[in-house]
């Protein structure tokens, strides 16, 4: 199994060019769920004592398993948020999988983490932090944000000294991401709800009444968005954080999805407050064109996450010694994947101005799509994109009406999009973040639902 053979390098020879196949691919098919007992018919037993072999393996993933599944790459896929990895990430994911290299320290992978660190200095530079703050890639924004609210409540705790609270509590809305509510679910914590305003963000005023009728005992943390999931709305960063000032409360925002747009010279002033985080996330894997899975964490102070997150074993004694920058220091993981090196590859390879230019490309094709909508009397465009997600009411339509529609367009192959609901109203949703989507594919969605 560990031995270069001429069957592996045979092997080696076919991924190597079913993975040029796929990229070559244009548009790449949608494709779609099979229902288990479709699947176990097609694909019968695959797990055996003596193996498939490795090229039926592959032809058994080609055939039947890759297309149960739906590509988010294509540019029609235009539900939650998709990804749309670039092709030089995409063909490095390769070699960071090919390298095994560990990426939890710097002792044992200094180049991946030296490579990735530069990458997350860029987000640095874009958000206006200090060049002394820094961070890590890990998994997702799930973790992204727990591993940022932990660090919070520590140095709560560390100043708090020896009267905790009765309670810890974060403050968030109910557009905040719902992994923000996990999060505080998984840390025995409480959320304390403030209102939004008429478009669905957050803004300083509504947060100063609540705190002020809930009272700040136990308040470590108020979470913003810089983009939410459902609307693609920008809270009012700057309004946010001085209220966290006068508090004394951790200002963190979940910039998972919007703040990619930092890299969008039209938009940067839109994240104003940004600069004054104690720590963002945002994810490349969503609309920085890397492949699944990669969100940055970046801290004001690092120090104050590795004094929250540094894991100590006899056996890890060379790591926490050695000074030097250990990704496994700043989120909760240890094990982990050099899983910014793909984000780090295509921005080296391409520079940062061609993403600029992609971003700023989708941004032009919301505004168009938003045009369009306008101008259909059968629809409604219930918010301007303020990002690049746009919101729809199709007049007349009951929930079931929305179902209907999207399983007919993902059966046919023409699009991905899936009904939400905003205000407690069942709508439907688009998100582009793929450079290839063009106002062309938007319309085709659209003329679906005349």
């Amino acid at each position: 199994m560990h031995i270069f053979t001429d069957e592996t390098d045979g092997l080696a020879r076919a991924i190597l060019d079913y993975a040029s196949r796929r990229l070559r691919l244009d548009p790449v098919p949608l494709d779609g769920p099979r229902s288990p007992g479709e699947l176990e018919r097609a694909a019968g037993q695959t797990i055996t004592a003596d193996g498939l072999g490795g090229e039926a393996a592959l032809r058994l993933f080609e055939e039947v398993l890759a297309p149960a599944c739906i590509s988010t790459d294509n540019p029609r896929s235009l539900a939650f948020i998709p990804a749309a990895p670039s092709e030089a990430a995409t063909l490095f994911d390769l070699v960071v999988g090919a390298t095994s290299i560990f990426g939890g320290s710097w002792s044992e992978g200094a180049g991946a983490v030296f490579a990735e660190n530069q990458a997350l200095r860029w987000l640095v530079g874009l958000a206006g932090l200090p060049a002394t703050a820094g961070g890590v890639f890990v998994q997702g924004g799930t973790i992204g944000n727990l591993s940022a609210l932990v660090a919070a409540r520590q140095v709560a705790r560390a100043v708090g000294g020896a009267s905790p609270p009765a309670r810890w509590r974060l403050a968030a809305t109910t557009e905040t991401h719902s992994s923000v509510r996990s999060a505080a679910a998984v840390m025995d914590a409480d959320v304390v709800d403030v209102p939004v305003d008429g478009d669905g963000r957050l803004t300083g005023a509504n947060l100063r009444r609540t705190l002020g009728r809930e009272g700040t005992d136990g308040l470590f943390a108020v979470v913003a968005t810089a983009g939410t999931t459902n609307t693609g709305v920008i809270d009012r960063l700057g309004e946010i954080a001085d209220v966290c000032e006068e508090h004394g409360a951790w200002f963190h925002v979940d910039g998972a999805y919007g703040l990619a747009a930092l890299a969008s010279p039209s938009m940067r002033h839109r994240f104003s407050g940004v600069e004054r985080a104690d720590s963002f996330i945002v994810d490349p894997h969503k609309w920085l064109f890397a492949p699944f899975d990669c969100c940055a964490l970046v801290y004001r102070e690092p120090e104050l996450a590795r004094a929250a997150h540094t894991q100590t074993a006899g056996y890890l004694q060379p790591l926490s010694t050695s000074g030097e920058w250990n990704p496994s220091d700043f989120a909760i993981h240890l094990t982990r994947r050099a899983r910014g090196l793909p984000f780090w590859f295509s921005l080296a390879a391409h520079g940062t101005s061609a993403y600029a230019e992609a971003i700023e490309r989708t941004l032009a094709v919301a505004r168009a799509a938003a045009a369009d909508i306008a101008r259909r009397p059968y629809l409604d465009l219930l918010l301007e994109p303020e990002l690049s997600i746009l919101v729809v009411r199709r007049r007349g339509w009951e929930p079931a009406d929305y179902d209907a529609w999207s399983r007919r367009l993902l059966a046919s192959g023409l699009a991905f999009v899936v009904p939400t609901v905003h205000r407690g109203e069942t709508v439907t949703r688009l998100a582009i973040v793929n450079p290839r989507t063009t106002p062309a594919d938007i319309a085709a969605v659209l003329d679906t639902m005349a």
